[in-house]
Protein backbone atom coordinates (compact mmCIF):
# COMPACT_ATOMS: atom_id res chain seq x y z
CA UNK A 1 0.00 0.00 0.00
CA UNK A 2 2.82 2.46 0.87
CA UNK A 3 4.30 1.62 -2.92
CA UNK A 4 1.20 2.33 -4.46
CA UNK A 5 0.92 5.74 -2.27
CA UNK A 6 4.66 6.66 -3.35
CA UNK A 7 4.41 6.01 -6.94
CA UNK A 8 0.91 7.98 -6.81
CA UNK A 9 2.93 10.80 -5.21
CA UNK A 10 5.65 10.69 -7.57
CA UNK A 11 2.98 10.92 -10.64
CA UNK A 12 1.42 14.26 -9.28
CA UNK A 13 4.99 15.90 -8.47
CA UNK A 14 5.50 14.75 -12.33
CA UNK A 15 2.35 16.31 -13.38
CA UNK A 16 3.41 19.47 -11.22
CA UNK A 17 6.88 19.56 -12.55
CA UNK A 18 5.96 19.28 -15.87
CA UNK A 19 3.72 22.41 -15.97
CA UNK A 20 6.50 24.09 -13.92
CA UNK A 21 9.29 23.63 -15.89
CA UNK A 22 9.28 24.41 -19.97
CA UNK A 23 11.10 21.99 -20.84
CA UNK A 24 9.89 18.80 -19.37
CA UNK A 25 6.22 17.74 -20.60
CA UNK A 26 3.75 14.96 -19.96
CA UNK A 27 0.29 13.60 -21.75
CA UNK A 28 -1.37 13.79 -18.91
CA UNK A 29 -1.66 12.01 -15.20
CA UNK A 30 -1.81 8.23 -16.59
CA UNK A 31 1.44 8.91 -18.50
CA UNK A 32 2.67 10.20 -15.05
CA UNK A 33 1.96 7.28 -13.41
CA UNK A 34 3.82 5.11 -16.15
CA UNK A 35 6.82 7.91 -15.51
CA UNK A 36 6.60 7.14 -11.78
CA UNK A 37 6.99 3.36 -12.52
CA UNK A 38 9.58 3.61 -14.97
CA UNK A 39 11.65 5.71 -12.35
CA UNK A 40 10.88 3.26 -9.75
CA UNK A 41 12.34 0.69 -12.15
CA UNK A 42 15.14 2.28 -13.28
CA UNK A 43 16.19 3.51 -9.90
CA UNK A 44 16.33 -0.03 -8.36
CA UNK A 45 17.67 -1.85 -11.69
CA UNK A 46 20.31 0.57 -13.05
CA UNK A 47 20.79 2.95 -10.71
CA UNK A 48 23.00 1.26 -8.46
CA UNK A 49 24.83 -0.54 -11.46
CA UNK A 50 25.82 3.34 -12.42
CA UNK A 51 26.52 4.12 -8.88
CA UNK A 52 29.17 1.25 -8.40
CA UNK A 53 30.47 2.38 -11.86
CA UNK A 54 31.11 6.07 -10.98
CA UNK A 55 31.52 5.73 -7.67
CA UNK A 56 35.22 7.47 -7.78
CA UNK A 57 33.86 10.37 -9.77
CA UNK A 58 31.31 10.12 -7.39
CA UNK A 59 33.57 10.48 -4.64
CA UNK A 60 35.28 12.87 -5.97
CA UNK A 61 32.81 15.15 -6.59
CA UNK A 62 31.85 14.79 -3.10
CA UNK A 63 28.59 13.12 -4.23
CA UNK A 64 27.72 15.95 -6.49
CA UNK A 65 27.78 13.38 -9.13
CA UNK A 66 24.80 11.57 -8.23
CA UNK A 67 22.57 14.38 -9.31
CA UNK A 68 23.93 13.55 -13.09
CA UNK A 69 22.69 10.40 -12.64
CA UNK A 70 19.78 11.17 -11.33
CA UNK A 71 19.54 13.08 -14.22
CA UNK A 72 20.25 10.21 -16.72
CA UNK A 73 17.64 7.94 -15.52
CA UNK A 74 15.55 11.03 -16.08
CA UNK A 75 16.32 11.24 -19.96
CA UNK A 76 16.52 7.23 -19.88
CA UNK A 77 12.42 7.12 -18.14
CA UNK A 78 11.75 9.84 -21.65
CA UNK A 79 13.00 7.72 -23.76
CA UNK A 80 10.92 4.21 -21.94
CA UNK A 81 7.48 6.27 -21.68
CA UNK A 82 5.66 7.59 -24.95
CA UNK A 83 3.98 11.09 -24.09
CA UNK A 84 6.93 12.08 -21.19
CA UNK A 85 9.41 14.65 -23.00
CA UNK A 86 12.72 16.03 -21.85
CA UNK A 87 14.52 19.02 -23.86
CA UNK A 88 17.86 18.30 -22.61
CA UNK A 89 20.20 17.31 -19.90
CA UNK A 90 19.66 20.39 -17.95
CA UNK A 91 16.35 20.07 -18.08
CA UNK A 92 16.37 16.72 -16.88
CA UNK A 93 19.03 17.85 -14.11
CA UNK A 94 16.44 20.48 -12.51
CA UNK A 95 13.65 18.08 -12.55
CA UNK A 96 15.57 15.25 -10.75
CA UNK A 97 16.64 17.79 -8.72
CA UNK A 98 13.13 19.17 -8.01
CA UNK A 99 11.61 15.60 -7.53
CA UNK A 100 13.90 14.60 -4.95
CA UNK A 101 13.24 17.51 -2.52
CA UNK A 102 9.67 17.17 -3.53
CA UNK A 103 9.27 13.40 -2.98
CA UNK A 104 11.36 14.14 0.40
CA UNK A 105 8.92 16.50 1.05
CA UNK A 106 6.21 14.55 0.34
CA UNK A 107 7.42 11.58 1.83
CA UNK A 108 8.53 12.59 5.29
CA UNK A 109 4.90 13.84 5.72
CA UNK A 110 3.24 10.64 4.59
CA UNK A 111 5.31 8.47 7.05
CA UNK A 112 3.69 7.72 10.59
CA UNK A 113 5.80 7.05 14.10
CA UNK A 114 5.73 3.71 14.74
Amino acid sequence: MKFILQLLLTAVLVVFLSYLLPGVSTDGFLTAILVAIALSFLNFIVKPILVLLTLPVTILTLGIFLLFINAFIIMMADWLVDGFQVENIWYALLFALLLAIGRSILFSTTERDN
